[in-house]
């Protein structure tokens, strides 16, 4: 089959995927299957080697990452349930202080916090930084809504162990540690700058609180979380408004001072926060310890046993059943991981067929094509990677779909043009944050639990996370040159 043939026909199959998903509202999972097929039988597989082929890039690919993605999902159920989130994000107010908020609330979602599924996190926080945005100003609520929005979809494809991050390095033999290492390099200045160039433009007029804020949907939510006794379950900063008065109460002073004791108490009670994180915290230093002794050459068998990311993560594990047990009980904790067997499953098989997809364009001979298009430089299959995953995002509206689906087509040009598969895992996660809009559920609910009109959430979340988007893949140009 002529070159020319393979590019159209695998064009056909990605397009047709896209349509399927799309206008015909077939899953994700089963589109990319079919996709897969045709490309295969299109590319003059035969039945029986492409069945084989899809078959074996979903196995290798779980090989891989399977159980790292699902040691990450269960850990960030544990810590869901055990409310160190809410807690996190009240000492960091309480720290930094509410003008830093954006900046340390967007770095913490966008590290530390990774191993939550996104929705799970983002209804967890959403609550907290609508209440703590007025603490920052006039534009507070602008502000939390971007740095949420940048913050999160960026932590779930650049950061180990965001699901998104996980799978790329999975697909394109990523070595975890590596993944973990040039991910916080580019995760952290992006999410700063990003914030920072955001802020510039709703100081320049880009927000008008009028027209881009609606908060009819949260008020009854304030209002009975500000009616309700503190319970020990609750977001405690709800209980009482600032200066210590209950608008719901009656006027006496006992209710307020009684919530207040009640509160006291209950925090003396729970574990330390610094507690709750150390085994997360101790699975992230194993992995990077582990990639730097690669990196270095250094023989120490027993770190670099405990810093292979399955071994690293199932320590992380462990510990935080032991430590949340104590602090929540063993039902809760149970509950917890039966929650993140659900949420892992459905990223666990999306996962799989994107290793079908990636196999079946390598078997098909596009890696051979692209690669002699390519081999004059880096740059340019960095930049067709990020242009992929963003068009394929704008139709599709899955960040991890997107991403898993462009670094598929451009993995096998990889090892033919010399270029280190780390840059593109970063730029397919780049291109898959352009123009997060209404086809993503992350964009309703920003909008909605923010306190956002439609108009406000295009603004903040849209134009927020594309800005971002750009950062990122400019920040990972030059980092080519150092690979």
């Amino acid at each position: 089959m002529s070159d020319i043939a393979v590019l159209i026909n695998t064009a056909v199959a990605v397009l047709a995927a896209v349509v399927l998903i799309v206008r015909f509202r077939v899953n994700p999972v089963i589109a990319l299957v079919i996709g897969s097929v045709y490309l295969g039988l299109a590319a003059g597989l035969g039945v029986e080697k492409t069945v084989k082929t899809i078959t074996s890039g979903f196995g290798e690919i779980m090989v891989d990452v399977g159980l790292l993605i699902a040691f990450g999902v269960l850990m960030g159920s544990i810590l869901n349930q055990s409310g160190a989130i809410r807690r996190l994000v009240e000492h960091l107010l309480n720290t930094f202080g509410p003008k830093r908020l954006p900046y340390t609330m967007g770095l913490a979602i966008g590290t530390v916090l990774q191993s939550i599924f996104l929705d799970v996190l983002l209804v967890i926080s959403a609550p907290l930084a609508r209440k703590l945005a007025p603490k920052i100003g006039k534009l507070g609520t602008a502000r939390m809504a971007t740095a949420m929005a940048i913050a999160l979809e960026c932590g779930i494809v650049f950061t180990v162990p965001g699901v998104a991050s996980l799978a790329l390095a999975g697909l394109l033999n990523v070595p975890l540690g590596k993944m973990l290492l040039c991910g916080l390099l580019l995760v952290i200045p992006t999410i700063i700058i990003s914030i920072a160039i955001m802020t510039f433009l709703f100081r320049r007029g880009f927000w008008n609180e009028a027209k881009d804020e609606d908060h009819t949907f949260v008020e009854e939510e304030d209002r009975e979380g500000e009616e309700d006794e503190y319970d020990g379950g609750s977001n405690p900063s709800a209980s009482t408004a600032p200066g210590g008065h209950n608008p719901g109460s009656d006027g006496s002073a006992a209710r307020p001072v009684s919530a207040a004791v009640a509160l006291a108490e209950h925090e003396q009670k729970q574990a330390p926060l610094i507690l709750l994180f150390a085994p997360l915290l101790t699975s992230l230093l194993l992995i990077g310890a582990g990639a730097i002794l690669q990196i270095l050459k250094i023989d120490l068998p027993w770190l670099q046993l405990l810093g292979e990311p399955v071994i690293a993560l199932l320590i992380g594990l462990i510990g935080t059943c032991l430590v949340t047990r104590s602090a929540i009980g063993q039902k809760r904790v149970e509950q917890a991981i039966a929650v993140g067997f659900k949420e892992s499953g459905q990223i666990l098989i999306l996962t799989g067929v994107g290793g079908s997809l990636a196999a079946t364009v390598a078997a098909a001979g596009l890696g051979h094509i692209l690669g002699g298009f390519f081999s004059a430089s880096t740059v340019a299959p960095l930049l067709v990677v990020w242009a992929i995953a963003a068009v394929l995002h704008i139709a599709v509206g899955s960040v991890t779909l997107s991403a898993i689906t462009a670094a598929g087509l451009l993995a096998p040009i990889a090892p033919a043009i010399g270029l280190d598969p780390v840059l593109l895992a970063l730029a397919a996660g780049a291109g898959s944050l352009f123009m997060v809009h209404v086809t993503s559920n992350t964009f309703w609910l920003l909008q909605s639990l923010l306190g956002q009109s439609v108009r406000g959430a295009l603004k903040s979340v849209t134009v927020g996370v594309s800005v971002a988007s750009v950062v990122a893949i400019l920040l990972i140009l030059p980092m080519s040159l150092l690979f």
